[in-house]
C-alpha cells in the first residue's frame, strides 16, 4: 500500500471514528432528555394523583351542543350561554389530560349541559421533536389531527372520550390510523370523509400551527390547563370535581 492510500486509510478511520462519537452524542442527549421528560411527568403525575384523593367523578347525565371552531377548537354550550368560559388545554397524549378527564370530564359535561358554563377545549400537542424521536410527538398528532375530522356534535366529544380511553404508553407508537377510524365510526361519526381525513392525516398541519399558536398566546405551562374566565386553576380544584364545579358557579355570579 503506498503512502496516500494509507493516508486515506487513516483518514477515512479517524472520520468514521468522529462519526461514531457524534451518534453516541446524539443518542445520549436524546436519553438525557428523555429522562428528564419522564421525571417531569412524574412530577405531575404525583401533582393531579394527590389532588384528585378523596373526591368522587360524577356521572355524566346529559350533553350540551358541540360545535367546531374555525381554528379547530371546540365549544361545548347551551343556546345563549357565553359565560363563564371554561377553558380546557389538553393534548391526547398527556397522561395528566387522561386522569383529569377520567375525574373531572363528567362534571365539565355536566356544567354545560347546564347551561352554567361555555366549555372550549383546545386540543393541542404539547410534545417538541427532541423528546419523543417521533413517538410521542406522532401519537399526539394522530390523534389531535384524527379528532379535526369530526364535524362536531355529539360524536366529538364520544370520539375525545375514547381517544384518552385508548392512549397508549409515551414510549409507544399508538393512535393508529386505522384503529381511529373504527372508534370514530364507533363514536357516531357519519362524516363520508372521515376514513380519509384520518388515515391521510389530512389535519395534521393545522393540529400542528395551531397548537404551536396556542402555546405562544396562551403561554401554558403544561397540560392540561384548566381556565374560568382566562384565570387559572390549580390542579387543587382540577381534579376535585366538586371543587371544580363550585369555582365555575362562583364564576357565574
Amino acid at each position: 500500500m503506498g503512502k496516500a492510500a494509507r493516508d486515506q486509510s487513516a483518514r477515512d478511520r479517524i472520520k468514521a471514528k468522529r462519526e461514531e462519537e457524534r451518534r453516541k452524542e446524539r443518542l445520549k442527549r436524546i436519553a438525557t432528555i428523555t429522562t428528564v421528560a419522564v421525571v417531569a411527568l412524574g412530577a405531575v403525575g404525583a401533582g393531579w394523583w394527590y389532588a384528585a384523593r378523596g373526591s368522587e367523578p360524577e356521572q355524566a347525565q346529559a350533553l350540551a351542543p358541540v360545535t367546531v371552531a374555525p381554528d379547530g377548537s371546540v365549544v361545548m354550550a347551551m343556546a345563549g350561554v357565553e359565560k363563564p368560559v371554561l377553558d380546557v388545554y389538553e393534548d391526547f397524549q398527556c397522561p395528566a389530560c387522561q386522569a383529569l378527564e377520567q375525574t373531572s370530564g363528567a362534571t365539565i359535561k355536566n356544567l354545560a349541559a347546564e347551561g352554567k358554563v361555555k366549555v372550549v377545549y383546545h386540543t393541542i400537542t404539547i410534545f417538541s421533536q427532541e423528546l419523543n424521536a417521533g413517538v410521542t410527538r406522532g401519537n399526539s398528532v394522530r390523534a389531535g389531527a384524527a379528532a379535526r375530522c369530526v364535524p362536531g356534535g355529539a360524536p366529538w366529544i364520544a370520539f375525545h372520550d375514547r381517544l384518552f380511553k385508548e392512549q397508549p404508553r409515551e414510549d409507544v407508537e399508538g393512535f393508529k390510523t386505522s384503529d381511529m377510524v373504527t372508534w370514530g365510526k364507533e363514536a357516531g361519526v357519519t362524516d363520508p370523509g372521515f376514513a380519509t381525513c384520518v388515515t391521510g392525516q389530512q389535519k395534521a398541519a393545522q393540529q400542528i400551527s395551531y397548537s404551536a399558536k396556542v402555546l405562544q398566546e396562551a403561554k401554558l405551562n403544561g397540560t392540561p390547563t384548566l381556565r374560568i374566565n382566562g384565570t387559572e386553576l390549580g390542579n387543587d380544584v382540577a381534579f376535585k370535581p366538586a371543587d371544580l364545579r363550585k369555582a365555575v358557579l362562583d364564576a357565574a355570579k
